[in-house]
């Protein structure tokens, strides 16, 4: 049997040409176009003043000043330069800001920060998830419905059909509400309120996920395969019964998925958070900001934060190999 020759660029041309064409996607690509050109020149942005030999200067100053203080040191000239690298040194100078904070003030350190950052995260990922798992069931069409998956023929009245109309686009509405919050913005209005240092930022971080998880599981559950949903109408099981034993176990994998991802997201807007004076990550990088741009000090606290999302991507990738396994 001989091998099939391989085509020529003639025939590959001929094929380019009888692509299938879409004038949807051209439009598409135009208007995207149109948008990026529009908010450049309404943006008033300049390349000339990115590239300019001022913030070049300030680029390698800031370089320079990530590099640990103690691993620096000032000529008579009143200029730095840098020592030799030294680990010993480094480890010192890092277990002091894991204990101590910033230097020269009285913060916290930067193992309580980071324990504070993983407590807020964590507690709102998982009342977010909660009150998600709640709101998804009423916002999803093919549950919230008079009839779920019942046979064909079955025609529900108008007023019930109505009813979870009601019910579907009131619950859609409310998680577009939360959605629609800034995390920032929130837990201000929250601080003004309550007076604490941790909740506002844990029900902000709820609130706002919780609309973003509510919308994301609804979508999971619409997009289930509905036959075997259908069989199990069939036999008799009720609207309860269907969504633990035939959604739930379809819908695990990929809730798992969302869950990590928004929790990553949570350890991120945790540590902006702290800038409003609560007990995370952000309130040693925003007071490193404020005793005079300790640009080392503040990118140490920052990686402490990326340590905490490698963390949890690392517990994703686990926790969602073990379902696979499982199903």
């Amino acid at each position: 049997m001989s091998a099939r020759a391989a085509p020529s660029s003639t025939q590959v041309a001929d094929l380019w040409r009888e692509r299938p064409r879409s004038r949807f996607v051209r439009v598409s690509l135009g208007l995207v176009t149109l948008l990026l050109l529009g908010s450049w020149f309404v943006g008033d942005f300049s390349l000339s003043d990115t590239f300019s030999a001022q913030r070049s200067e300030n680029l390698g100053r800031f370089l320079s000043e990530v590099r640990p203080w103690p691993l620096r040191e000032r000529l008579a000239d009143g200029t730095m330069r840098d020592k030799p690298w030294d680990w010993g040194v480094f480890a010192t100078w890092s277990g002091e800001r894991l204990s101590d904070g910033v230097s020269d003030r009285d913060t916290a350190g930067g193992l309580e920060s980071a324990r504070g950052t993983l407590a807020i995260s964590v507690l709102a990922i998982v009342l977010a998830s909660l009150a998600s798992l709640v709101f998804c069931w009423f916002a999803a069409r093919n549950v919230a419905s008079p009839q779920p998956f019942a046979p064909t023929g079955v025609t529900p009245s108008a007023r019930h059909r109505w009813a979870w109309r009601v019910v579907v686009g009131g619950t859609r509405l409310l998680l577009v509400l939360q959605r629609s919050l800034p995390e920032y913005v929130l837990a201000f209005l929250l601080l003004a309120m309550l007076q604490t240092a941790a909740w506002p930022a844990v029900l902000a971080l709820a609130i706002h996920n919780s609309g973003i998880l509510g919308r994301l599981n609804a979508e999971i559950i619409e997009n289930v395969d509905a036959r075997p949903l259908v069989a199990l109408r069939a036999l008799g099981a009720s609207r309860t019964k269907i969504a633990l034993v035939g959604i739930a176990p379809a819908m695990l994998p990929r809730f798992l998925t969302y869950f990590f991802y928004r929790w990553e997201t949570c350890v991120r807007e945790a540590t902006v958070l702290g800038i409003l004076g609560m007990a995370s990550l952000g309130w040693l990088i925003d007071e490193a900001q404020v005793s005079g741009y300790k640009y080392d000090e503040m990118m140490f606290f920052i990686g402490l934060g990326v340590a905490i999302v490698l963390l949890g991507d690392l517990i994703s990738a686990i926790a969602r190999g073990i379902v696979r396994r499982a199903s």
